[in-house]
């Protein structure tokens, strides 16, 4: 009999995944792990650590598996947290999801897995994975989750093959309704439970305060760019791949003054909460930071073209290959379906490797292309590859 272990958060999804793997033969060790101690900047009452570990006790004994706990703060504050500083103060925008993903869940904590002489980790992602040979090698394939509006493929971008071949996801076939009703039926503490929201691990976060911790408020001018702006910007040619993933630079000059703000590094692109600027016919939305000068410009409107942008670039060491086989040799291209952001809908791009860098060319102008964020993009419903958006 196989062992797995499964992350189990407290959650329906993960209560319902130790569930079918007891179903589908397995000997099955539920693993809660705590990532998080500090609560500065956590949301009053919503630091879930002690009702989480409650809630994955209970559904341990209602399916009579072991229950285990880790601690992993340590590994979650070096590789996670400190990254996440260092990339605000940079005045770029990190996942920190996604690192979650990568450095703990599917390397310390499979570490924490494979000492109790367990062959694979489970979680409850919505996503799906399926092996293939090739050249007589086993390549993994990650796959979307079949629940449209669930699918959480993206958040496991930066997966590499190791960690693929000990990872199970049990609940990437189902729609989420049905996992609430499997819950549900089983009588599992979780199966009325919320969906977590806020950062991995750390819960709901009131971020300026979490992040002052290490950065510093500082206050500055926030500038509004008119539209007209654009209208005066030279054309760019569309095989100028760099020039059509650039982002916009603004002078101080090129608009005018509207608020204060306590900190561009706190603000992030297509942000709209916290300028605190009224009087306006419709809402400001962050349209860029400026953290050297620490001047934060803000567009008018939805559709304001400072939104918008046609490519994004990355460096090549940035780049991640989920599957090594299709990587892209310099000097080609290839037809990709991709998105900026978890729940955006799969967009019709082109990847570019040149020499120097990568290059993704949307057919579509995209809103809130962010530094520090993950592309990720996909052949069908498959996950190929993923990187740091550069700037």
């Amino acid at each position: 009999m196989e062992r797995v272990v499964v992350g189990l958060s407290g959650g329906v999804d993960s209560s319902v995944a130790a569930y079918l793997l007891k179903q589908q033969g397995y000997e099955v060790i539920g693993m809660f792990m705590k990532n998080w101690h500090d609560t500065t900047g956590v949301l009053k009452g919503d630091c879930p650590f002690d009702d989480d570990k409650q809630f994955a006790e209970m559904v341990a004994r209602k399916l009579n598996i072991p229950f285990e706990f880790v601690d992993l703060s340590d590994q979650y504050r070096q590789r996670v947290v400190d990254y996440m500083f260092s990339e605000y103060s940079k005045g770029r925008t990190p996942n920190p999801d996604v690192l979650c993903n990568r450095e703990i869940k599917f390397d310390a904590f499979l570490e924490a897995a494979l000492k109790l002489g367990a062959k694979y980790v489970a979680t409850g992602h919505y996503c799906r994975k399926d092996t293939i040979t090739k050249d007589n090698t086993t390549l993994y394939r990650l796959l979307a989750g079949v629940d449209p509006n669930k699918d959480q493929s993206y958040f496991l971008c930066q997966l590499n093959q190791q960690q693929l071949s000990k990872a199970l996801f049990p609940i990437g076939h189902l729609h989420k309704p049905e996992v609430r009703k499997i819950a549900a039926e089983l009588g599992l503490a979780t199966a009325e439970r919320k969906d977590s929201q806020g950062i991995c691990f750390v819960g709901k976060v009131d971020l300026p305060v979490f992040l002052q911790q290490k950065l510093k408020a500082k206050k500055g001018k926030i500038v509004e760019i008119p539209a007209e702006f654009y209208t005066r910007l030279p054309s760019i040619n569309s095989n100028d791949l760099a020039s059509l993933s650039k982002p916009y630079v603004y002078k101080f000059s090129d608009g005018k003054v509207v608020g204060e703000h306590q900190g561009a590094h706190f603000f992030t692109i297509g942000q709209r909460k916290g300028l605190n600027v009224g009087g306006k016919a419709e809402p400001l939305f962050v349209i860029a930071t400026d953290i050297e000068n620490n001047i934060v410009y803000v567009g008018m409107g939805q559709s304001h073209p400072g939104l918008y942008r046609s490519g994004l670039s990355m460096n090549p060491n940035e780049v991640h290959w989920v599957r090594p086989d299709l990587a892209l040799p310099a000097g080609q291209s290839l037809q990709v379906l991709a998105r900026i952001r978890y729940r955006q809908p799969l967009q019709q791009a082109t990847l570019h490797h040149t020499n120097n860098a990568y290059y993704l060319i949307f057919d579509t102008p995209q809103r809130g292309v962010t530094a520090g964020q993950f592309a990720a993009w996909y052949i069908d419903d498959e996950l190929i590859g993923s990187g740091v958006i550069a700037e």
